[in-house]
């Protein structure tokens, strides 16, 4: 299994950028880590491909008693994702979703306000938004993720990342218009053993990279271009 992990998120983002290279350069592409494990796989893809770098905010809804557990999850905009089969599976109602959601809110609300520092957001009307997290296991913050960025009305939305189940990847291919992963072990089990290293993002880290990425793409704020001859639906 060794030789199937990555080293860090880093190597994991500087890999997953290779298979993204028809984006690189463009100036009508962005590239959206998911904090906080994404945005270190996020940093190393922009960077690599020349692209500017931003954040779609999403929390896991934990099942209580069973938080590793997703039984939904939400983004920024309200989008969320709710999974039946586990609440049922584990006997809870909509209550106890709703007393969860209501934690996570905060906390994401709190993360926004932490990160953006006051910047704006990255417009996506007409744009290439590409969706990078460090692994899919449910997947289901990556979906409210996809369909939070919908509501922006990109052009085409893409979802990579450098590792996941398989199952997850073929769902998320009705959700994104292209789904990029690296490895799709038949024993996944869990994101963290696809990794040698995989120490928790802090927030001072998440804080670092954004600031850093300042200058990998046009400023935020401006509208994103489509270069002459590539309209905003093409791609890999």
């Amino acid at each position: 299994m060794d030789t199937q992990r990555f080293r860090d998120r880093t190597e994991a983002g500087q890999l997953l950028a290779c298979s993204l290279d028809a984006y690189a350069g463009r100036p009508d592409a962005v590239v959206l880590a998911l904090p906080r494990g994404g945005v270190p796989v996020g940093f190393a893809v922009a960077e690599a491909l020349h692209l500017a770098l931003d954040i779609i905010l999403v929390r896991k809804l934990g099942a209580p008693g069973h938080e590793e557990l997703a039984m939904g999850a939400i983004a920024s905009g309200g989008q969320r994702v709710v999974r039946p089969d586990v609440m049922q599976m584990l006997g809870v109602d909509d209550r106890a979703l709703e007393d969860v959601a209501r934690r996570e809110m905060t906390e994401m609300q709190r993360r926004e306000t932490l990160y953006r520092a006051g910047r704006p957001a990255r417009p996506l009307d007409g744009a290439v938004a590409i969706l990078i997290d460090d692994g899919l296991a449910t997947g289901a913050t990556m979906m409210a993720a996809v369909r939070a960025v919908r509501t922006q009305h990109p052009a085409r939305v893409v979802v990579a990342v450098p590792v996941g189940a398989s199952e997850t990847c073929r769902l998320l291919e009705d959700e994104a218009d292209q789904v990029v992963c690296l490895r799709t072990p038949a024993s996944f089990r869990a994101v963290s053993l696809w990794y040698q290293a995989f120490p928790q993002t802090s927030d001072d880290e998440v804080i670092d990279l954004l600031e850093r990425a300042r200058g990998f793409g046009p400023p935020a704020g401006s509208a994103p271009a489509r270069p002459h001859g590539q309209p905003g639906a093409s791609g890999a």
